[in-house]
């Protein structure tokens, strides 16, 4: 070859090949399964997740991506598809995957691995076939991800397990990804995980929750155990209550069948609020090694005080400002009694929390998309400025902001210029777009990379999955039931769910601008 043309060449390949970045490595040599290869999920959040890692060189230049899914068609035609949703999905400027230019090199390399396999899933012929295309490709490491229907973890694990294909030989791996819902109460979530643990060891299994890939997420470990103004003030002594907030705009968007099977409380509180809970309220860990970590959010969700029907408000909205109501929304009852907004008091019963009540919120059709913690530090006493022109001071709070605006703000007191002294509130206010570049991010990256590596850390324990719904199964099956109060669409949620923190005499956060402001 010329030298010019070795040197085009070069430097095609360079181009081609992006380098990880600085302190990571590419992932290890797999094979990705994806049962539910035609599924939403799939094209919206695993395509785009492993576009992004691609693009950043951390996934292995040979990794097959076989998908698994009922009804023939060609691999073309797949791949044709995935590939017009990423450009879709790209050039939304609404989406989480916005991005002003699609690399087609990074994508090509996805592309190009990607297998369709027709198999039903809960037929032996579709697993002993695809055992058999494993062995074709000699995949000595193997991740399956069920981005599937809840109804067939169970079978797919039993049919995995039964055809041999969760069987760790020569040193090497077969993990076992799960999406949520895991379960839907807790004799539910006790019997999925029997029937998993019958055929894969605990660590084979990855629990997803894809809240925890956030990396806003993932700073309120840092936030907290990295700098020495926030840990000696983060406990009951000082801190007078905590809010998590998960708010949507959106209704069901067109999923109100799946929605009747499970309503706002199973579908947010005992997993993703209770995983923001966990990482709020845990011990310090000795290390950041991932069993070091779990630990310590299992002993918080083991500390939880079992909610009854006091402690919780369920809503449903009603036609709005913002549009229709629940019941007018395609697949939903008539007189569906399902929640689509909920509000709890929580309390960790040990020695850091005693006393500190947690409140928890999350809902649909609402007047602002939020996701974020406030965390209220107690009063001062007021005796200082009993003489002086100050009605009220301004509660200190510290909010985490995680979605859709990411960052901090600290709500505190200063005094007002002039020579009398007057205090009013000023707010200090960090925002991750003005340190660090912003990326396209669909939340699964980091999640499907540490699944790949090995590393459990942000995926959940059979025995913390248990716990949580222990925590709040009184409320799921009480003598009763709960009563579900209307909210008109657009709304900040039902009046009930003010009047839950008003008995303590406290309030919710505001949902208002993205800033929140005072």
């Amino acid at each position: 070859m010329p030298n010019d043309a070795k040197d085009a060449n070069d430097a095609k390949n360079s181009k081609d090949t992006a380098a990880p970045p600085a302190g990571k490595r590419p992932a290890p040599p797999c094979t990705l399964v994806i049962f539910g290869a035609g599924g939403d999920l799939t094209r919206r959040l695993l395509m785009p997740a492993l576009y992004n890692l691609s693009a950043d060189g951390l996934l292995d230049d040979d990794m097959p991506i076989i998908g698994v899914n009922h009804g023939e068609r060609e691999t073309s035609e797949w791949r044709d598809e995935l590939t017009a949703s990423l450009r879709k999905f790209a050039a939304d400027k609404a989406s989480t995957f916005h991005t002003s230019k699609l690399n087609e090199d990074a994508w090509n390399r996805i592309a190009q691995k990607l297998e369709y396999f027709a198999g039903e899933f809960a037929e032996d012929e579709t697993f002993a076939r695809l055992g058999k295309r494993l062995a074709e490709l000699k995949s000595r490491n193997v991740v399956f991800y069920l981005a599937v229907s809840a109804r067939f973890f169970a079978p797919i694990a039993e049919h995995l397990g039964r055809a041999g294909l969760l069987k760790e030989e020569n040193g090497g791996f077969r993990r076992l990804v799960i999406e949520k819902p895991f379960g839907n109460d807790l004799a539910s979530a006790q019997a999925l995980n029997r029937s998993i643990l019958a055929y894969a060891d605990e660590s084979q299994v990855y629990r997803i929750d894809h809240f925890l890939g956030k990396d806003t997420v993932q700073s309120i470990l840092a936030v907290r155990f990295a700098n020495a103004m926030f840990e000696p003030v983060w406990r009951r002594e000082f801190i007078d209550s905590v809010q998590i907030t998960a708010a949507e705009t959106i209704g069901v968007e067109g999923r109100g069948s799946f929605y009747e099977q499970t309503g706002a409380f199973r579908d947010m509180l005992p997993n993703h609020l209770f995983q923001l809970l966990g990482m709020v309220a845990m011990e310090p860990p000795n290390s950041f090694d991932a069993e070091s970590v779990r630990d310590k959010k299992a002993e918080v969700f083991d500390a939880i005080q079992p909610l009854g029907p006091n402690d919780v408000v369920f809503g449903q909205y009603e036609t709005g400002p913002a549009g229709p109501g629940y019941r007018d929304e395609p697949g939903v009852a008539k007189d569906s009694r399902i929640e689509t907004y909920a509000a709890a008091r929580v309390y960790v019963e040990n020695w850091r929390w005693a006393g500190v009540p947690f409140y928890l919120r999350t809902g649909k059709r609402l007047t602002e998309r939020r996701t974020e913690i406030s965390v209220q530090l107690k009063a001062v006493p007021f005796r200082l400025f009993r003489d002086t022109p100050v009605d009220a001071l301004t509660p200190n709070v510290y909010t985490l902001r995680i979605d859709p605006a990411h960052g901090t703000t600290f709500d505190f007191n200063v005094k007002v210029p002039g020579p009398v002294m007057q205090v009013g509130a000023v707010r200090s206010t960090f925002d991750y777009g003005d340190f660090f570049a912003e990326r396209a991010n669909v939340g699964y990256e980091t999640l499907l990379y540490d699944c790949m590596l090995g590393d459990p850390t942000l995926f959940q324990r059979a025995d913390s999955i248990e716990t949580a719904w222990a925590a709040v199964d009184r409320v799921l099956h009480p003598e009763a039931e709960l009563p579900v109060h209307g909210y008109a669409a657009g709304s900040a949620g039902p009046e009930e769910a003010d009047r839950l923190l008003a008995e303590d005499g406290r309030a919710w956060r505001p949902l208002t601008d993205a800033k929140n402001k005072p």
